[in-house]
């Protein structure tokens, strides 16, 4: 899913060699054999193999970042990752440059995406992100998260 204003959809070139790099990777046919970590593949782009259990969406944070997009994929198991527009939130945990995340209380309103296995869902900077939210049940998943340098 990409949403967001329109200013901002310059920035989306799915034509992009790093957006090409990050979902001929997510086409792999080994993502479930993949062990935990970072992968660095072409053109700055990033993956993050990760294995957890979600959690109830009162113990997350929603989250920015101003160096890359994420493109989460799930390989196995279910999630919510909730979703806003950053502009008016109220700063949390100011910005680290060195992690290039920013944390923040969560507005008043705010969508969410659910994904189920091999669903993917592409956050711009400009936008703000809840991820790891148990939908239902806490339950473990395995995700991979692919961080796209912004255009």
């Amino acid at each position: 899913m990409i949403y967001g204003a329109l200013e901002t959809i310059a920035k989306y070139d799915m034509n992009d060699p790093r957006f090409k790099t990050a979902f001929a990777f997510l086409a792999r046919k080994d993502l479930e054999e993949l062990p935990t970590g970072w992968m660095e593949l072409d053109h700055g782009v990033r993956a993050s193999v990760q294995e957890y259990v979600t959690q109830p969406e009162n113990e997350l944070d929603f989250e920015t970042h101003e160096k890359y997009f994420d493109i989460h994929y799930m390989v196995k198991g279910i999630e919510i990752v909730g979703v806003c527009i950053r502009d008016g939130l109220k700063n949390k945990i100011p910005y680290s440059d060195e992690n290039d995340i920013e944390f923040y209380h969560d507005p008043e309103h705010y969508g969410c995406v659910f994904l189920r296995e091999h669903d993917y869902a592409v956050v711009g900077y400009e936008d703000a992100q809840k991820p790891h939210v148990a939908a239902g049940k806490p339950m473990a998943v395995r995700k991979i998260v692919i961080k796209v340098p912004v255009i």
